[in-house]
């Protein structure tokens, strides 16, 4: 039974990564690695090592969605670029 969980978890994360890297939008990247991370949380502790599932699910599913989501938003649209804000406008 154990082998047969891991199988089809093991077959899950190599899904969940190519969605993530073969996906147009990004928004849909970062779910698909929410997801992926989620999985491998689930696999740490069928591997029967909490500690790292538990640093898996604060940092992995957690911070670095937030961080990604955060980004995402904070970014502007095609086409939205203002000059006399922008780092070349400087130089």
């Amino acid at each position: 039974m154990y082998d047969i969980i891991s199988m089809v978890l093991s077959a899950l994360l190599l899904i969940m990564a190519f969605l993530a890297v073969s996906s147009k939008h990004t928004m849909k990247s970062v779910v698909f690695l929410s997801v992926l991370s989620m999985l491998s949380v689930v696999s740490f502790v069928l591997l029967q090592a909490p500690d790292v599932a538990i640093t898996e699910a604060v940092v992995g599913s957690g911070l670095v969605t937030a961080l990604f989501i955060f980004s995402l938003l904070s970014m502007k649209k095609k086409g939205e670029t203002k000059w006399k804000n922008s780092l070349v406008s400087c130089f």
